[in-house]
């Protein structure tokens, strides 16, 4: 099992070819100081994997998780709260990053696309992230002008835009997915 390290809100793999092998194995995490790694790259550097993440890669039983003060383990419990206090509606965003995970889709961050996430199919590199992801409680209303605006930016950038809505209590998750066209 390969061990990370707790610091602040992020998780760092210290030995680079365990690093390597988790970056590899599903495009987790970022090779410090190397912003955009090859997929076939080989690099000698930690690795930095963000809470979620590291939930993960925890739950899979991939990784440990110790304090970097302490050094003692840290438990699945604490990453959970550590995450709560870290991300905006973690648990709906955590059981939406997991279910697509685990069908086997990378998933990173979508910030730069004013989504939660960017959603490829092969990886950074391999291929364009087709999707992207905001999430949404069931409950919430968006309005046409945030309908509009993420339309023109998923047009923008290529992307097909998804509103995820999870279902806490079954894990299910509901998506809608707009499809432009031009008329």
């Amino acid at each position: 099992m390969i061990e990370a390290e707790l610091m602040g809100s992020r998780l760092v793999v210290w030995d680079a070819d365990a690093g390597m092998t988790l970056y590899k194995s599903g495009f987790y995490g970022k090779p410090v100081g190397i912003p955009k790694p090859k997929p076939d790259q080989r690099f000698d550097s930690p690795l930095m994997l963000d809470l979620m993440e590291g939930i993960y890669l925890f739950e899979k039983r991939k990784i440990k998780v110790r304090d970097a003060k302490s050094g003692k383990q840290i438990t699945k419990r604490r990453l959970l709260r550590l995450a709560s206090r870290a991300y905006k509606n973690f648990g709906d965003g955590y059981i939406i990053y997991k279910n697509l995970r685990d069908k086997g889709y990378i998933v990173t961050p979508g910030i730069k696309f004013g989504a939660d996430f960017a959603i490829y199919e092969h990886g950074p590199g391999i291929d364009h992230a087709p999707f992207i992801i905001s999430v949404r409680k069931k409950k919430d209303q968006m309005g046409t002008f945030e309908i509009v605006r993420a339309g023109r930016l998923a047009t923008t950038v290529r992307k097909q835009f998804i509103i995820a809505t999870p279902e806490p209590k079954s894990g299910r998750v509901n998506n809608l997915v707009f499809k432009w066209f031009r008329a």
